[in-house]
């Protein structure tokens, strides 16, 4: 078996609040903004939380969007590892959804698109963008060229313990092909800023440990989420 030895850990993170999260009148796309003083704060207290229950990566990546190079900055700091590298990844970025971008979200985000776009689900594709399965191709390839049929990690013969910083939409693609559930749950999974998904990989395949875990934010003053999601475009 290919992975008989292979055992590894992945914690799938989200990025911290950023601007786009936070004023949600006008449609980002994927406009590669910063954290607020607030996703700062998420992203410390990841790390923080990190370091205390002894919790350390054998590899660090992150998207190569400034949101998750920021949030996996900053958790590293917390957790006593400043300056340490980390590869950035251009396959896990968001979801592209360049042609409504700068558009005001009540003006685009109609009840008859929504609607439209559940009906469509994975196959919906915006304007100048991409679909949940075009997502989801480019993010599973990555994982599978760069971790799980990597010949030296295989050969390694030792758990590994992986984190990845990436973003909503890109990380729930990636769990629609861990778990196999149905398209329509894309829209109706949660998935909150520095929120810690956890799965283990082994020759048994994909064992999902938990989803959503931001135990670390329970003494922040967290604010709802969007009912239209939308900030999970340019998540």
């Amino acid at each position: 078996m290919i992975h008989q030895n292979f055992k590894c850990e992945f914690y799938l993170i989200r990025h911290g609040q950023s601007e786009s999260n936070a004023d949600t009148e006008y449609i980002q796309g994927n406009y590669d903004c910063s954290l607020t003083p607030k996703g700062f704060e998420q992203a410390h207290l990841l790390g923080k939380r990190f370091r205390e229950d002894g919790i350390s990566f054998d590899h660090v990546y992150s998207s190569s969007l400034l949101r998750t190079i920021q949030t996996t900055q900053t958790m590293l700091d917390a957790m006593g590892e400043p300056g340490r590298e980390f590869p950035l990844i251009d396959a896990i970025i968001e979801q592209r959804a360049d042609g409504w971008t700068g558009l005001r979200t009540t003006d685009v985000m109609t009840p008859e698109l929504l609607t439209y776009m559940r009906t469509k689900a994975a196959q919906f594709t915006p304007p100048d963008g991409e679909s949940f399965n075009m997502v989801q191709r480019r993010v599973t390839g990555w994982i599978e060229d760069e971790i799980l049929y990597n010949a030296n990690l295989l050969r390694s013969g030792r758990a590994l313990r992986i984190a990845i910083v990436g973003h909503g939409i890109a990380t729930k693609c990636l769990m629609r092909y861990i778990l196999g559930f149905d398209e329509h749950y894309i829209w109706k999974m949660t998935l909150e800023n520095t929120s810690v998904s956890r799965f283990r990989f082994n020759r048994a395949g994909w064992i999902p440990i938990c989803i959503n875990d931001t135990a670390h934010l329970r003494d922040m003053n967290r604010g709802a989420c969007s009912t239209l999601e939308v900030s999970e475009v340019s998540a």
